[in-house]
């Protein structure tokens, strides 16, 4: 009977320590996933320098210290012709702020003409042409794609959604604008 209730207490004490071990293991998981997380850092947006329509050159320089929503997109692209009024609603409703927005037409037909494209959507967006170099070191592979980027010029957000509605488009805007 003693040995049969010593084997039951050794039992016992083998199951709390295995609990206590898992517990400091758990713990010591959620130490290092916070501190990496805490370690990283978003990546800079790439520098650019690119014409609009005009021949006027602007680069991301130009942008320094304003929190910047770029648009990667193409004038025979039906889901930016569907995201881009939410891009503009945005655009207006922060006129009053530094917000900046800023399309880049990539991957186009020959003789498309983004900035008159857009102008005819009711898009007032400053676009920049022939950013199929622009695209690739942004990594862009499908349109449209857009990238929230705050005042640190760091991308904190790169999406490919194309619903204007989505409401994830205005508070990533909020949240660039605050950072």
């Amino acid at each position: 009977m003693y040995s049969k209730a010593n084997n039951i207490l050794q039992r016992c004490r083998l199951i709390e320590v295995s609990h206590l071990l898992f517990a400091v293991l758990v713990f010591a998981i959620a130490v290092f996933s916070t501190a990496l997380q805490a370690a990283e850092e978003n990546p800079l947006a790439a520098d650019f320098s690119l014409k609009d329509a005009n021949g006027q050159v602007h680069s991301l320089a130009d942008y320094k210290g304003k929190p910047l929503i770029l648009h990667f997109w193409a004038t025979w692209c039906p889901y930016c012709k569907k995201l881009q009024p939410g891009l503009e609603k945005i655009r207006n409703d922060n006129q009053a702020s530094d917000l900046q927005v800023l399309a880049i037409s990539f991957n186009e037909d020959e003789g498309a003409k983004p900035a008159e494209t857009l102008l005819a959507r009711g898009i007032h967006i400053p676009t920049l042409i022939d950013g199929d170099g622009v695209a690739a070191d942004y990594g862009v592979i499908g349109t449209p794609t857009t990238f929230y980027i705050n005042r640190l010029g760091e991308v904190v957000w790169k999406t490919n959604i194309s619903d204007p509605n989505d409401r994830k488009l205005v508070d990533a805007a909020e949240y660039i604008m605050t950072k």
